[in-house]
């Protein structure tokens, strides 16, 4: 007797190390869950002048009630050869502004001049550490300094993310039906699919802890801008089938590339002509759609 009350003791004890062990766990991971996600650097080590490129240095005010007073950092990159489009672009979730300028130089070569911009809490923007409400108000300010201080036509601005900054771009792009386009490269579906992808994450209850939830497939079912879906398929971070996904449930005109041998930060190197051609028939593409839809013919575009 004495010998199962002690199995019995060691049993028990064990059971409630455990559920200490997970509930703090658990605790910590909700808490902490935005360090997980976001890698902000403050240090911003190239700007525009460093690859040639004229450029307005910006700080932007943000309306957001928590972020009343702050402002987040800019650079406006005007085309060469303008074509009277605009970029507004949202980079990813790791470093700032300065580590995408040789991308956006891309988008400048294509006629477009580009409106770079850094979160709050990244680079020399204001702010403590992001969190997804805040970057979404950030967005929201750039938006409206290129359509109220810049008086750029709506319809002119394509709005372009990568990886993180994807999920920004498609709630920007929810919330402007108006815009030009939206392109969206090596993005996930939402955070709770990413953090499936981990399996000791599995076993935590995730839709009841995720708080920061970028939940890009609920959202992309709201689009009426076009939209084209880019995707390296040697992408180890983000699987390129999140991509499809989101292709599928995209209620709007849509496209997708898929760049062979892409990863999560060079399918455009990697894509060369490819990445470039794919672009620009966007932008083609976009433009059908648009005109099109501003007349009473109706057609579906696929």
């Amino acid at each position: 007797m004495k010998t199962k009350s002690i199995i019995w003791w060691f049993i028990t004890t064990a059971i409630a190390i455990l559920i200490v062990v997970y509930s703090c766990a658990a605790t910590y991971l909700w808490a902490r869950q935005s360090h997980f996600i976001f890698r902000p650097e403050r240090n911003v080590v190239n700007s525009p002048a460093d690859y040639g490129i004229p450029y307005e240095d910006l700080y932007i005010a943000v309306s957001d009630v928590d972020g009343e007073g702050e402002r987040i950092h800019a650079w406006l990159m005007p085309a060469e050869q303008s074509s009277g489009k605009y970029l507004l672009y949202l980079h990813g979730s790791a470093l700032n502004i300065g580590a995408n300028i040789n991308h956006a130089q891309r988008f400048l070569d294509m006629g477009l001049s580009v409106l770079l911009v850094s979160y709050r809490g990244y680079g020399k923007s204001d702010g403590t550490f992001p969190e997804e409400a805040k970057l979404y108000a950030d967005a929201e300010a750039a938006w409206n300094y290129l359509t109220v201080q810049k008086n750029v036509k709506p319809g002119s601005i394509f709005i372009y993310g990568h990886s993180l900054g994807g999920a920004v771009a498609i709630n920007l792009a929810v919330d402007h039906p108006e815009a030009g386009g939206l392109i969206v490269e090596s993005a996930f579906t939402s955070i709770v699919d990413m953090a499936k992808l981990t399996p000791v994450y599995r076993i935590f209850p995730l839709n009841l802890m995720v708080n920061q939830r970028f939940d890009s497939r609920k959202k992309v079912r709201h689009l009426q801008v076009p939209a084209i879906y880019i995707h390296g398929t040697q992408d180890s971070l983000v699987p390129y089938g999140m991509s499809r996904v989101l292709y599928k449930l995209t209620a709007s005109a849509k496209q997708m590339e898929l760049i062979q041998g892409g990863r999560h930060n060079n399918s455009a190197l990697v894509g060369g002509k490819k990445y470039l051609q794919a672009v620009k028939r966007f932008f083609d593409f976009a433009d059908r759609v648009n005109r099109c839809l501003s007349t009473p013919t109706r057609a579906t575009f696929r």
